[in-house]
């Protein structure tokens, strides 16, 4: 059984580069798999490994300036969910595109998992969903408002045209580990929303906590990882990864015809060319005889 620790903190790092190589050094010295960013933002990411590697990695991000009150999440994995080692210096830890948006000068309500229930369903509460369409279509909590956005630059210009809808309401938002919250209800803030609240720890410290019984989450949470998918408990869900588009299938989308493992799926047998196809299918095939030599194929 692996550890999957799923991480990031907002400070300042001056030169982002010159941690790498110490932070590679000691993922490889310990058999870790996964992927790290850096920025001058601060970092992010999610790696796998054994209960010692995860705790010797922790340690020493710990100790890089102003991570001394890093947080994490953990969940476990049977397998091991990613095939290599990656850490990778970025513009941004997450992706917005708005220079003026800064989640160490100020964020909205953190809101324990335990208080969540009571507050999305207050009736002067809007709840956003900041995540993916392709991640909302496969979970998300009940009655909450799906931006439908590809991707989370997109979400500035959703609010621009959509916040008259929220006037007068208070604003709850939350996303798979809390990072996009971070930014964007202080995007919010900025905008002149008195008030912001975002899940402390994301759905899936909310799936962590809070018992199915109780739970106001209908179907299972998205990973970046092989897993594919966690529901209550973070119990490795049902869903399986389209190789071609990357995004998550359901066990009956295997049984479509448009399926072909690795190469198409409902989703994207429209979305790419002859010549894909052809890639994506000696791809596969590469991945197949890897995996009869007992190896794991990188691609």
């Amino acid at each position: 059984m692996y550890i999957v620790a799923a991480l990031y903190h907002f400070t300042r790092f001056d030169d982002p580069d010159t941690l790498r190589p110490v932070i590679r050094e000691i993922c490889e010295a310990h058999g870790l798999c996964g992927t790290l960013l850096l920025a001058r933002e601060g970092i992010n990411g999610t790696v796998a490994g054994g209960r010692d590697s995860i705790d010797a990695l922790l340690a020493h991000l710990r100790t890089l300036p102003g991570c001394e009150g890093l947080e994490h999440k953990e969940s476990t994995a049977s397998d091991m969910p990613f095939n290599r080692m990656k850490v990778r210096l970025k513009r941004e830890i997450v992706t917005m595109g708005q220079p003026d948006v800064d989640p160490t000068a100020g964020t909205g309500h953190y809101v324990e998992p335990e208080d969540w229930n009571a507050l999305i369903e207050s009736e002067d509460v809007a709840v956003i969903d900041t995540r993916n369409d392709y991640e909302v279509a496969i979970g998300t909590f009940k009655g909450a408002v799906d931006p439908e956005t590809k991707s989370f630059g997109e979400f500035p210009a959703w609010w621009q045209a959509n916040k008259q809808r929220f006037h007068n309401k208070r604003i709850a938002m939350f996303c798979t580990g809390g990072i996009r919250c971070e930014k964007s209800t202080n995007y919010l803030l900025g905008q002149g929303v008195e008030e912001v609240f975002h899940l402390k720890g994301g759905i899936l410290k909310y799936l962590e906590r809070i018992p199915e019984g109780q739970s106001t989450w209908d179907g299972e949470c998205f990973v970046f990882d092989g897993r594919v998918s966690v529901g209550h408990g973070l119990k490795e869900g049902r869903h399986k990864l389209c190789y071609a588009c990357r995004r998550p299938l359901e066990p009956e989308d295997l049984r479509r015809d448009t399926y072909e493992a690795g190469v198409t799926c409902h989703h994207c047998v429209e979305e790419t060319s002859d010549a894909d196809k052809a890639r994506f299918r000696e791809r596969q095939k590469q991945i197949v005889l890897a995996h009869q030599r007992g190896e794991a194929h990188i691609g």
